[in-house]
């Protein structure tokens, strides 16, 4: 006989555990779970997974597994069964500058889908994911969203400053060093040095690339507990963190509260909102979009633009600013960030979070220190609009976008350069096999022509490090780094793959790029066009199979966030709901 202490402690009617631990068909079932060492009490509970991207593929990641024991429990203190599972990552500071990058924005969607089947199979009730590197973070967040069960999201934290020379540094120095090393400003010893020391710890690249950015964007959109994107992974104060994550997302259980109620058309403003603030990554012109798609929600570049132009620039963070996330995090982290925000007026404090509590409640308490320089008053901003900014025009219909954090001049007006992979231009920076003045532009890098829609950190970061800031642009359908910086304008729409205007370009026609006007265009006339158009075949590319060969065959456009599925206008069931 059963023993009635071990009868579940929570209603489980309405949950999808009950599909494997419930009644006398599923004592199979819950032979597996005796197997793996759980009590009848335990097998009864809400089951929980902890989906981490751990791997040894990089320090980002390298903390995750510690952090997911304390996250569990956390779950168990809050009456719940956790059940941890690990997915992939493809960590991009390795992945930069050759062709595994092509892997890297395919993983988001991997991550998702790869989450998404394990929770589905096994039927866990909810979800706590940690993550590290770049595409890991709304790989992870779009999964919660699409499951739609009680979620808390949790980052493993960014990685400690290096010192080199009496200054910090990040991994990004150790990219712009190769283009000093090719020009002769950096000898072997100090290349080899800094190599050395750029990364002393675990955690993820410290300044505000793609990984810090969508951190801040997960306490902003309200998906992750205050504060807790802040401590660096090295540092003992995460597991107090995580362990009240394992705890809120119980609460939450017990609330009924999920993902599409905190996932809101207010609360994606307030993730684009941080975004520009803080300077960060143009991939979050991918990512949040991506994120709204699993809720049903429009909201696409254009939309994450008109948020960035209302936007003032006022965290100091590299790589345009000074500091780095772990000078962020001393400041008040995001918390205090999102509260001078709050109080002028640019976020929308009414929108729930993982917390039970507004935005607005969970910042009431929240006090800001005047010493501090990071963060700048908004009377003072490093610029009055966001650090990121959104393009349209004859070259771009369908809109690009640049990271103008840290630039003083916003046009540019050159003769194009042309090159149909970013191999090819990374050999002509190199060898310095360019011109000043020129534009140069990286194709049939996109979504689907890629295929996979590559970074450019190893182009810009080489040309940068050569002494050309200022002096070139650089555009492509790929993407950049959060790392970039200089005039590199990205997302390029319609990509060439699919005959979009960057495909017809020429050597030597004129581009035009003014950052603040917000237009990118050719001086190419519409007959001239017209005729290319009529002349242009599509380009087969190296991937005629496996992953790479069916992420091509799926993706959508770069401006919705270069999704692989129809999303939630399209479903007929929820997840949650089994």
């Amino acid at each position: 006989m059963p023993d009635d202490s071990a009868r579940p402690i929570v209603d489980k009617s309405k949950l999808p555990s009950r599909h494997v631990t419930e009644g006398p068909s599923r004592a199979p079932h819950r032979s597996y779970y005796y197997a793996m060492g759980l009590s009848e009490a335990e097998i009864h509970q809400p089951f929980v997974g902890v989906a981490t991207c751990w791997n040894e593929a990089a320090p980002c990641n390298i903390a995750l597994s510690r952090q997911a024991q304390v996250v569990k429990q956390g779950v168990k203190v809050g009456g719940g069964t956790p059940r941890e599972f690990v997915t992939i990552t493809v960590t991009d500071g390795i992945a930069m500058g050759h062709a595994g990058m092509k892997s890297s924005l395919v993983s988001r969607e991997v991550i998702a889908d790869s989450v998404e089947l394990t929770m589905r199979g096994h039927c866990y009730d909810a979800l706590v994911g940690l993550a590290g590197c770049d595409k890991s973070l709304p790989g992870m967040m779009m999964a919660m969203v699409r499951l739609n069960v009680p979620s808390v999201f949790v980052y493993g934290g960014s990685i400690l400053p290096g010192r080199f020379h009496g200054c910090d540094v990040t991994v990004q120095d150790v990219f712009e060093a190769v283009g000093q090393h090719a020009t002769g400003q950096m000898s072997d010893g100090d290349l080899h040095e800094l190599e050395s020391v750029a990364c002393p710890s675990a955690g993820s690249c410290g300044g505000q690339f793609t990984a810090n950015t969508m951190a801040c964007v997960s306490e902003a959109i309200g998906l992750a507990l205050p504060g807790s994107s802040g401590a660096p992974a090295p540092y003992e104060s995460r597991d107090a963190l995580c362990e009240a994550s394992g705890q809120a997302v119980m609460k939450l259980l017990e609330l009924g509260l999920r993902p599409r109620d905190i996932i809101t058309r207010k609360s994606l403003e307030n993730a684009a909102t941080v975004v520009a603030a803080s300077g960060g990554s143009t991939n979050a012109g991918l990512h949040l979009p991506a994120i709204a798609h699993e809720a049903g929600i429009d909201f696409d570049l254009d939309m994450v633009c008109e948020v960035f132009r209302r936007t003032p620039y006022i965290a100091d963070l590299k790589p345009a600013g000074r500091f780095v996330a772990k000078d962020m995090y001393e400041a008040g982290g995001v918390p205090a960030l999102l509260k001078v925000l709050l109080d002028g007026g640019y976020l929308h404090g009414d929108c729930m979070t993982v917390t039970g509590h507004t935005l607005a409640e969970n910042l009431a308490s929240v006090v800001v220190n005047g010493a501090q320089e990071v963060i700048r008053p908004l009377s003072n901003p490093l610029s009055p609009t966001g650090g990121v900014v959104g393009l349209k025009g004859s070259l771009a219909p369908q809109g690009a976008i640049v990271k103008v954090a840290g630039m003083t001049d916003l046009q540019f007006r050159g003769p194009a350069r042309c090159f149909d992979s970013e191999e090819a231009c990374f050999d002509a920076v190199q060898n310095r096999a360019y011109k000043e003045g020129e534009v140069l532009v990286i194709r049939y890098e996109g979504p689907r022509g890629g295929p996979g829609m590559r970074e450019m950190l190893a182009v810009t970061a080489a040309l940068y490090g050569q002494g050309t800031g200022g002096k070139m642009a650089l555009i492509t359908d790929g993407r950049f780094s959060g790392a970039t910086r200089g005039f590199c304008v990205g997302h390029v729409g319609p990509e060439a793959a699919v005959g979009g205007p960057i495909g017809l370009l020429r050597d030597g026609d004129m581009v035009v790029i003014d950052a603040a006007a917000g237009t990118i265009d050719m001086e190419v006339s519409e007959t001239e066009l017209a005729q290319r158009r009529a002349a242009w075949t599509p380009r087969q590319n190296d991937f005629q199979s496996g992953a790479l060969w069916r992420y091509a065959q799926t993706v959508g456009d770069a401006c919705d966030g270069a999704v692989t599925h129809p999303g939630a206008k399209a479903e007929t069931h929820i997840y949650a709901d089994i």
